[in-house]
């Protein structure tokens, strides 16, 4: 592994320096306004504030009668494209294309949509769980509503526009994390609980 990111790493390997580097991602802070906010000394987030400076992740600037730490954004940028690099793990930038609906998706879902949708109908729902789930994610976002209970019947009525094969959008709308069945009662999950 790379030296300068091995040391970068271990300078964010520590619980304290970790947090300054949350609070300067909000904002520049002096040394005392850390040391108040972490419940600190003073010395010990200078020592903190200087392992950090040593990695190139925050630096100084003077601000009368302080001088106040900035987080270098691009460095943690490059941490994390280096640590990609390292692991095998680097990606291009995610294009995007238009859906079947002509909003922009990535790349790999607007394919997998345009190949499984003739305008509004889902010709056929995917056997491969991949693109499964970027089909049963376009049914939750274009059909169905959020904050809103759906009896079973009208659930299924709603998915038949799609695909006669309701009962199977049903069930992956509930096992892909979509959707939650209360009896016979269906309701989106919140956004932030979907599946990534």
């Amino acid at each position: 592994m790379d030296p300068d990111l091995l040391r970068t790493l271990k300078a964010l390997s520590d619980a304290s320096r970790l947090r300054i580097v949350g609070m300067l991602a909000d904002r520049p802070m002096a040394v005392e306004e850390l040391a108040d906010a972490l419940g600190l000394s003073a010395p010990t987030v200078a020592h903190h504030l200087k392992r950090l400076r040593e990695a190139g992740l925050v630096e100084p600037r003077p601000r009368r009668p302080y001088v106040e730490y900035v987080l270098q954004l691009g460095r943690l940028q490059q941490i994390g494209r280096d640590h990609a690099r390292a692991s095998g793990e680097e990606t291009e930038p995610q294009a995007v294309a238009p859906g079947p609906d002509g909003n922009p998706r990535p790349a790999f879902d607007a394919k997998v949509l345009r190949a499984f949708f003739d305008g509004n109908r889902l010709v056929q729902i995917p056997t491969q769980e991949k693109k499964r789930a970027v089909v049963v994610r376009y049914l939750a976002e274009t059909l169905l509503e959020a904050g809103r209970d759906y009896p079973e019947r009208e659930l299924n009525e709603r998915l038949a526009e799609a695909n006669e094969d309701f009962a199977a959008l049903r069930r992956h709308l509930v096992d892909l994390g979509y959707m939650e069945r209360d009896r016979r009662v269906y309701r989106l999950r919140p956004r932030a609980d979907w599946p990534a």
